[in-house]
C-alpha cells in the first residue's frame, strides 16, 4: 500500500522532495512568527533581520556541510581539481542534522550582534517538528532517489522502493516527530522552569535519535567504528552540547 505513494521517476521525485523542503522551511517560519506574536513576544525590525539572516546562512552552510562530510568523495573530487563534480555534490546534498545545527549556530551569531539576549529556542520547537514531519514525508516519496531509505530488511512493515523490502525509515522519523509534537505540551512542563531548555531537550533527543536510526541506514562511508559521517557529527554534537549547558532561569 505504501509502495503505492513512491516516485520512481528522477525527476518528479526531485521536484516533489524539493517542495516538501521549501514547505517545510516556509511553514516552519511562519509558524515561528505566529507563536512569537501570540505571545507577544517582539524584536527590534532590524534584530529580527539579523537573526533570521543568520539562521538561513547557518543552516544552509550546516545543511551542505554535512552532507559533504557524509560523502567525502566530494572533497577528493575538490582536492583533484574536478569542480564542476564537486560543486554538484556539495549543492545535491542535503542533512537535517547540519541544517538544524548550522541554523541554531547562525541564530546564535545573529542575536549577539542584534544584541538580543532572551532565548528564543522554545519557539523554534514546534516549527521544527512539523518541518520534520513534511521534510520526511517529502524523503519518503522520493524513494530511491533521495538518501534517507534503511537498509533492506524482512520485518513485516517493511516497504519495497524498487529494490526489494527495505526499513521505511523516514516513517519511523515522520512517526516520532508526530508523537513529540502530539506531546509537546506534556514534556513542554518539565522544562517550564527554564528559558530554551525544551529546545535543548528537542536537539538532544534528535541528536541521538539519528545517532541510532542512522544505524539502519545504508553508511556510505565508514568512519572510526563503522559509524558514518553524519553519526560522528551527532555524537560529537552531543557532547558539546551537554559541556557547554548554562542554566538559565525563566
Amino acid at each position: 500500500m505504501l509502495e503505492s505513494f513512491i516516485l520512481h521517476d528522477r525527476t518528479h521525485a526531485h521536484i516533489f522532495h524539493a517542495t516538501a523542503e521549501w514547505l517545510a522551511l516556509g511553514g516552519g517560519f511562519w509558524l515561528f512568527r505566529t507563536i512569537r506574536k501570540r505571545r507577544g513576544e517582539t524584536t527590534s525590525v532590524q534584530g529580527g533581520l539579523w537573526v533570521l539572516a543568520f539562521c538561513l546562512l547557518g543552516a544552509g552552510i550546516g545543511n551542505k556541510l554535512v552532507s559533504m562530510i557524509q560523502h567525502p568523495q566530494v572533497f577528493t573530487w575538490l582536492l583533484n581539481g574536478d569542480y564542476q563534480r564537486f560543486l554538484i555534490g556539495a549543492f545535491s546534498g542535503q542533512s537535517v542534522v547540519g541544517g538544524l545545527l548550522g541554523g541554531w549556530l547562525g541564530v546564535e551569531m545573529g542575536k549577539k550582534i542584534a544584541r538580543v539576549q532572551s532565548r528564543t529556542g522554545d519557539d523554534f520547537v514546534i516549527p521544527i517538528l512539523v518541518g520534520l514531519m513534511i521534510g520526511r514525508t517529502g524523503c519518503f516519496v522520493a524513494g530511491l532517489h533521495d538518501g534517507t531509505y534503511g537498509v533492506h530488511t524482512d520485518v513485516a512493515w517493511a516497504v519495497d522502493f524498487g529494490d526489494g523490502l527495505r526499513h521505511p525509515t523516514q516513517l519511523y522519523e515522520w512517526l516520532l516527530a508526530g508523537v513529540a509534537l502530539a506531546t509537546v505540551p506534556v514534556w513542554r512542563r518539565w522544562c517550564a522552569h527554564e528559558q530554551g531548555l525544551a529546545f535543548r531537550v528537542l536537539m538532544i533527543g534528535y541528536l541521538l535519535w539519528r545517532l541510532c536510526i542512522d544505524g539502519l541506514k545504508p553508511v556510505p562511508h565508514a568512519y572510526a567504528w563503522g559509524l558514518s559521517g553524519i553519526q560522528w557529527v551527532c555524537l560529537i554534537s552531543l557532547l558539546l552540547i551537554l559541556f557547554t549547558y548554562r542554566k538559565k532561569q525563566a
